[in-house]
C-alpha cells in the first residue's frame, strides 16, 4: 500500500493537538485560589457559558467562597427565576431564586437544549473541569505523579475556548459544526466559538481578552467542581508535616529505649 493511502487509512486520535501546560494559582501542593479570577469567571459564565450549559451541581450559596457577602448572594440569586411547587392548586410556579437553589439550567429539558444547538446537547458544566481532559500518555503521566500535575481540565478547556481555528483544506465538516483542534471528539464541535476580545466587561482592570476569558472561566469551572481543593491541600500538607515530625520522634524514641540493649 503507498505511504499516503496508509496513512489516510489510519484512525485519527484526538485531540488532534495537545493543550499546552497552563500556569495556574491553585497548581501544586500549595495551589490556593485567587479569588479574583474566580469572580471574573463567574461572570464569564453568567454572561457566557450559561446562556447554554447548566451547572446543576453548584448551588448559589457556594459563591460566598468567591468572597461575595450573604447580601450580595442574596441579591444574585434573585436575578434568576427559578420553578418551584406545585403550590396549593397543584400548579407550578416561578418566583425568585434564593441561596439554596442551583444555578437554573437554560432549558427545560434536553430535547429542548438539543432543537436549540444543532442537535447537541450542551453538557452540564458542574464537573466538567475534572470529566474533560486530554490524555497525557506514557511517561508523562507516570512524571505527573511526582510533579503533582492535576490541573489538566482546565487546560483542556482554556485550549478549547481559544483554539477555533479554519478548517484545514480537503476537511469536509459536518454542516452546523465548528473546526477546533483541541476538541477530544472529533475535529470540529457543534458549538461555535463563544468569546472574543472585548465581548465581556471587567471591572478590576483585568485585560478583556479571550486568552483571560478563558482562563478566568476554566478556573472558574475548577473551583466548581472541586471547591475544597485549597483546603484539601492545605489539609493534606499539615499531615504530611506530622508524619514527618511523627516518624522522627518514634526514631528517637526506639533509639533511647534500646539503646542499652546489646545487638
Amino acid at each position: 500500500m503507498p505511504e499516503e493511502e496508509h496513512a489516510e487509512s489510519e484512525t485519527p486520535h484526538y485531540p488532534i493537538k495537545k493543550p499546552d501546560e497552563l500556569s495556574w494559582s491553585f497548581a501544586g501542593p500549595f495551589g490556593s485560589w485567587d479569588i479574583g479570577q474566580l469572580q471574573r469567571g463567574l461572570k464569564v459564565y453568567k454572561e457566557v457559558c450559561a446562556a447554554c450549559h447548566s451547572m446543576n451541581l453548584v448551588a448559589m450559596r457556594n459563591l460566598e467562597a468567591l468572597g461575595y457577602s450573604e447580601d450580595q448572594v442574596k441579591a444574585f440569586a434573585a436575578e434568576y427565576l427559578v420553578q418551584d411547587g406545585p403550590n396549593g392548586d397543584g400548579d407550578m410556579f416561578e418566583r425568585p431564586g434564593i441561596p439554596s437553589d442551583r444555578f437554573p439550567a437554560p432549558f427545560p429539558n434536553p430535547e429542548a437544549a438539543a432543537a436549540a444547538n444543532n442537535g447537541a446537547v450542551p453538557p452540564d458544566l458542574s464537573l466538567i473541569a475534572k470529566a474533560r481532559a486530554a490524555e497525557r500518555g506514557f511517561p508523562t503521566f507516570v512524571f505527573d505523579i511526582f510533579t503533582q500535575y492535576a490541573e489538566s481540565g482546565p487546560d483542556y478547556i482554556h485550549a478549547l475556548l481559544t483554539g477555533y481555528e479554519e478548517a484545514p483544506a480537503g476537511l469536509e465538516l459536518q454542516p452546523g459544526t465548528y473546526y477546533n483542534p483541541y476538541y477530544l471528539y472529533g475535529p470540529a464541535l457543534a458549538m461555535a466559538e463563544p468569546i472574543s476580545d472585548g465581548f465581556v466587561e471587567y471591572g478590576d482592570g483585568a485585560p478583556e481578552t479571550t486568552d483571560q476569558y478563558a482562563r478566568d472561566v476554566s478556573a472558574f469551572l475548577m473551583w466548581a467542581a472541586e471547591p475544597h481543593l485549597a483546603e484539601r491541600k492545605a489539609t493534606g500538607l499539615i499531615v504530611m508535616l506530622f508524619l514527618v515530625v511523627f516518624a522522627a520522634l518514634m526514631f528517637l524514641i526506639k533509639r533511647r529505649v534500646w539503646a542499652g540493649t546489646p545487638h
